[in-house]
C-alpha cells in the first residue's frame, strides 16, 4: 500500500513511466483474473484488462486515498467496465455469432465434453442473469463472486450500510436461483 501511494504520487507529479509500470505490474494478474472469471475468454480478458489499466492511468488524478484504497478503486473501475461491456452492442452481437462449437475441443471423451458444455452454459446463464440486475446489485454480486470481497468490505467500498449490501446481495442471489429453476423447468419441458 505504501508503495502504491508512492507510485501514484510519482505518476501524478511527473507522469513517471517506471512508477506506472510498477503499479500496473503489481495488479495486472489480479485484474486479469477478475475479468477472466466473468468472461471465461482469455483474449477478451486480456483486452478488458488492458483497457482497464489505460482508464486507470488516465483517471489516476481522480484517485483519492482518503476515500478508498487503490485496490478498492481498481475493482470499482473494473466492475464498472465489466457492466459496460455486458451492456455493449459488441457483446450482444458476439452472443449471436459465436457458435457453441467454439468451445475447446481437446477433450479425451464425450463425457468430459458434455461436462464442459454444461459448465459453459450454466456460466453463460448466470452471467446473463447478473447482467439483468440493476447496476447496484450487479456491482455487489460481481465484487463478491468474482472479486472475492466480503460483504463488509463491499459496504465500506460502496459507502452504504452493510444491511443494504446484504439485502441486495441475498435478494439478487434469490432472484438468480429462481430464474435458473425456471430455465431448468423450461429445458425439461422441451
Amino acid at each position: 500500500m505504501e508503495n502504491d501511494l508512492r507510485w501514484i504520487k510519482q505518476i501524478k507529479k511527473n507522469a513517471s513511466e517506471s512508477a506506472a509500470n510498477a503499479l500496473v505490474s503489481k495488479y495486472y494478474k489480479e485484474m486479469y483474473a477478475f475479468h477472466y472469471k466473468q468472461t471465461l475468454d482469455a483474449e477478451l480478458s486480456l483486452d478488458l484488462t488492458q483497457e482497464h489499466f489505460i482508464v486507470v492511468l488516465q483517471s489516476i488524478h481522480s484517485f483519492d486515498p482518503k476515500k478508498a484504497s487503490f485496490r478498492t478503486w481498481l475493482y470499482r473501475l473494473a466492475s464498472n467496465r465489466i457492466v459496460d461491456y455486458f451492456r455493449s452492442k459488441h457483446y450482444r452481437y458476439a452472443q449471436f455469432t459465436q457458435p457453441i462449437q467454439d468451445i475447446n475441443q481437446d477433450f479425451e471423451d464425450e463425457y468430459n465434453l458434455e461436462i464442459a458444455l454444461e459448465h459453459k452454459e450454466q456460466f453463460k446463464l448466470v452471467n446473463e442473469l447478473v447482467n439483468r440486475l440493476d447496476a447496484h446489485s450487479q456491482q455487489i454480486i460481481r465484487l463478491k463472486l468474482f472479486g472475492d470481497y466480503t460483504l463488509k468490505e463491499i459496504a465500506s467500498f460502496e459507502a452504504i450500510p452493510i444491511s443494504t449490501v446484504k439485502t441486495r446481495y441475498y435478494a439478487a442471489l434469490k432472484w438468480i436461483r429462481k430464474e435458473m429453476e425456471v430455465e431448468k423447468r423450461e429445458e425439461r419441458s422441451i
